[in-house]
Parts: C-alpha cells; structure tokens; sequence
C-alpha cells in the first residue's frame, strides 16, 4: 500500500507548467504535468536557446513564460527576465554586492528566486532580502538581513532560499537574540516574528500539513525544527548537524507523517515521525544515505536519493533507491557523478556535477538506466538546481544559461 498523500500538503500551488521556486511546484523535486522520453532523440535533444550568464549557485524559475535568471556578472548581483520560449530579454535589475566568498572562487548568488503572485523574491549571497515586481523588475521593498538581525555569511554566504507561507516570506536567516529563522511581510518587508537559537544553513524550509497541524520544517546549522507558521512558535526541535567545516544542504523530505534528512560530514540520515509537539526518531544511520546537498525525491513507498559528495570528485558518488520503512537500500548504483534528481512520471532525471544529465527507470528492482548526455561542457558545472517548465529543461553554468526540448 502506498504512502498516504492526504495528510501532507506543501506549500505553494501553481500550474504544472511553472517552475516558481527552489526544486518545483511543491519543493519537492517532483515534476508535474511532464514526461520523458524512454529514449534519447537521435542527434540528441535540441538546445532552443542559449543566454550568458555570470557566476553564481543558483538556478532558474520559470512562471507564465518567463525564466527568472539570478546571477552575478563583477560587482553586482542581477536578476533577468527572459522570454522561456526564446530567450529573449524583457528587463533586468541589479544590485551592488561586496561579497568575497572564503571556501569558493564563486562569488555569486545561491538562491532560487521564488515568484509568487506577480512578484519575485531574491535572497542575496550577503542576506539581501528583495521583492520585485515580476513584470517590470522595479523593486518594491529589501531588506538587509545580514545587518539587521547580525546573522554571520557561513562558509559560503546565504544559500537558503527562503519559503513563502500565506502573507509571509520566511527565511532560515541564522541571525542572533534568537533570530536564526524570520518571518517578514510580503507586503513591505516588515518583520513579523522571529524564533530558534543557532546560525543558517543551506537546507531550504518546508512547509507541511500533517494530521490537521502546519509544520514549518527548518535545518538550521545544527538543529532541526518545527515551527508555528503563523506565530513561529516551535512546535518541536532535535539535534540535526555536526560542528566543524560542515554544512547541512539537502532539504528535509517530508511523506505521509514521515521525515527524513540527510546530511554528509558523518551526519548520515535520520527518519522519524512528525507529532504536533514531537518528532519521533524511527531510525538514524551514518552510512545508509549520506548526501552532501542534494534532496531525495518520492517515487510511491521509496526514496530516489544521490549518496555521496560533489568535492570527493567524478565517480565518488552513488545512486540509490531507499525504502525508508525498512532502514534499507533496495539498489545502489555506484560510480556516478555528485548530482541532482528530479522524478519525472516514472523516471528520475538527475543532472551531475559534470555536466551529465542521466534518465532511470524508477524501479525499486533494479538499476534501468535509459539514456545519458553531456548537456554542459565545464567539468564541474551542474551542481545549479535544473528547471523543468512546459516540456523544456532550464540548466546552467557559470557562462551559459541553456533551455533544451525534452518533450514535443
């Protein structure tokens, strides 16, 4: 029997045809409305447009026919509208950045800009918090997080994209006095409550509804909460994280009335059971999955997830298929590239860190890998989240945004 849907509830609804935020529609990694090919097109999938881009983690959303480009080109972080169809521009904004970057040569953004009823948000490598009109690029309100609530950079500067919830966007900003996770207007900007003790992560929020009761679901840098959304009060709290030169990336992955997180560093995986006021750990293992930030994706009872780490370098990873149920891995394919799934229908497409993008069968048997392409020519480039909007694939490097047909 499959796990129970009815119970869960994410945050943000939109057409299958948008891509409005960081890992799709629900946050989840799961695509909506599409499908993919069981085999490669011969000559390969056509490549519809190209468009540079400057350097920067973050990937693209696309909403109502415009991709949303969030990058860095000098001293400025920019945002541009492009046409999804064809690429072509329809406005741009940017903003002055003086971000140094310690652990990395990239010094430019790392969020998934989120669109949201005609407007853009952007969270900026330095804690910049931005609305935009999503039309004309005009800003309607910022914040400066990073000053304002003196939450430190971390190793790589901000890099948690923010989750909208009702009339509030809430960011995992890791600011002091208590203000690791806040709450603001979208309105104006304005701060609406502030909770948990502990610095920011790179794990993005969830939202959730599980047995009648919303869970704002956050990995912090070493802990993991719960939180009221309407109130950021804290429903529950664990131990989530290793100190040291670590960091917590995946997002929680949330089924049924079930979580799992996943972290590299030793951490390993947890699983447990979401409660209105507790959350009861079924099982925790260091060695069963440990992915370094790439969130795990729901195909029926099992878990699609990449085990392993991007700098131990090409091969140094492993696909799996976990049932979570029983602590077990039914299949792992060893030697692959560090990357990112998606679950399409019934396949996975994962795009690695080497510029492969790699379509399986989700089986829970066995290993079907149905096709394979070099899509993005630098040897490390494919760690940017990819997009999936209307039968097209949104990916990009440091140099090139592409939009490539996967679908007729």
């Amino acid at each position: 029997m499959s796990i129970a849907f009815l119970t869960l509830t994410l945050a943000t609804t939109c057409i299958a045809d948008d891509w409005p935020q960081i890992l799709g529609p629900n946050r989840d990694g799961i695509v909506t409305g599409e499908t993919l090919p069981d085999a490669m097109p011969a000559g390969g999938f056509e490549t519809k447009w190209q468009h540079k881009a400057g350097s920067g983690f973050a990937g693209v959303s696309v909403v109502d026919g415009t991709a949303f480009l969030f990058h860095r080109s000098g001293n400025n972080e920019i945002l541009e509208a492009l046409a999804a169809v064809d690429g072509k521009p329809k406005w741009k904004q940017q903003f002055p950045t003086d971000f140094r970057p310690g652990f990395t040569s990239d010094g430019g953004p790392r969020c998934v800009p989120i669109v949201h009823k005609g407007r853009v948000y952007l969270f900026g490598a330095t804690g910049g918090l931005r609305c935009l009109n999503a039309k004309s690029g005009k800003v309607i309100w910022k914040q400066d997080t990073h000053k304002t609530l003196s939450a430190p950079e971390g190793y790589f500067g901000a890099g948690s994209t923010p989750i909208i919830e009702g009339d509030r966007i809430i960011v995992n900003v890791g600011g002091r006095n208590g203000a690791a996770v806040v709450a603001f207007a979208l309105a104006d900007g304005t701060e609406v409550w502030r909770a948990v003790e502990d610095t920011a992560s790179y794990s993005s929020p969830i939202a959730a509804t599980v047995n009648g009761t919303r869970h704002l679901i956050v990995v912090s840098r070493l802990k993991a909460s719960s939180l009221d959304p309407a109130t950021g009060k804290v429903r529950w709290s664990f131990p989530f994280g290793k100190r040291g030169p670590t960091v917590n990336g995946a997002n929680p992955v949330v089924f049924g009335d079930k979580l799992l997180l996943t972290a590299s560093y030793g951490v390993g995986a947890i699983y447990g059971t979401i409660g209105d006021t507790s959350a009861t750990k079924i099982w925790s293992d260091t060695k069963l999955l440990a992915s370094q930030y790439a969130t795990p994706v729901q195909i029926g009872d099992y878990l699609y997830a990449v085990d392993g780490r991007q700098d131990s370098g090409p091969g140094s990873a492993s696909l799996i298929c976990l049932d979570p149920a029983r602590q077990k891995v039914l299949w792992r394919q060893k030697n692959l590239d560090y990357g990112t799934p998606l679950a399409v229908g019934n396949k996975l497409l994962v795009l690695t860190h080497t510029g492969q993008l790699i379509a399986v069968a989700a089986n829970p048997d066995s290993y079907k890998e149905l096709w394979r392409t070099k899509i993005l020519n630098s040897s490390a480039s494919g760690y940017r989240l990819p997009a999936i909007s209307d039968g097209k694939l949104f990916v990009r490097d440091d140099s090139v945004l592409k939009c490539i047909q996967l679908a007729n």
